[in-house]
């Protein structure tokens, strides 16, 4: 018999990986910023659309985790949603956690495409090595992001609505 895990556990399993997936893509979008003038070429991430497309998905995770978080962190310390726990917010949780995943995977392969392709033409320097940490850290992201779509699942599936 499978053991039921109970809904204020769950919501701190929540906020742990909201916080991570918040430093992680704060952490990705950051390093791709910084990815100017770098290297030998000089070169630059907005040059490349697939370094945007990361940088972008990336911001819109930080500003989804962190108000997904704060949420959270209110729901635990108050014991009250800011926005009452509907049917429909555990749909929009559970999709946009989804989407959110999937985005981030697009975005990395992307972006990690684009750096492979760079290595192979030129050669590694410090320009490629950066989009190289912020990928990968875009990678832990969506991990964070589809286990949030897990918790945020389960809660779909098994919470009292009220």
């Amino acid at each position: 018999m499978p053991m039921a895990i109970s809904a204020r556990v769950s919501k701190r399993l929540g906020f742990v990986l909201r916080f991570c997936e918040c430093l992680v893509c704060l952490v990705s979008f950051s390093v791709m910023v910084a990815d100017k003038n770098r290297g030998w070429a000089l070169d630059s991430f907005h040059h490349y659309v697939e370094f945007r497309y990361a940088m972008i998905i990336n911001i819109i995770g930080f500003a989804y985790s962190g108000v997904q978080g704060l949420d959270l962190l209110h729901q635990l310390t108050k014991g009250k949603d800011v926005v009452g726990m509907t049917r429909v917010r555990c749909f929009f949780d559970f999709s946009i956690d989804q989407v959110m995943a999937y985005l981030l995977v697009s975005a990395s392969s992307s972006a990690f495409t684009r750096v492979d392709d760079w290595i192979s033409n030129w050669g590694n320097d410090q320009f490629p090595a950066m989009a190289s940490t912020s990928v990968v850290l875009s990678f832990v992201a969506s991990l964070a992001f589809a286990f949030s779509s897990l918790i945020s699942g389960y809660l779909l599936c098994t919470h009292t609505l009220t």
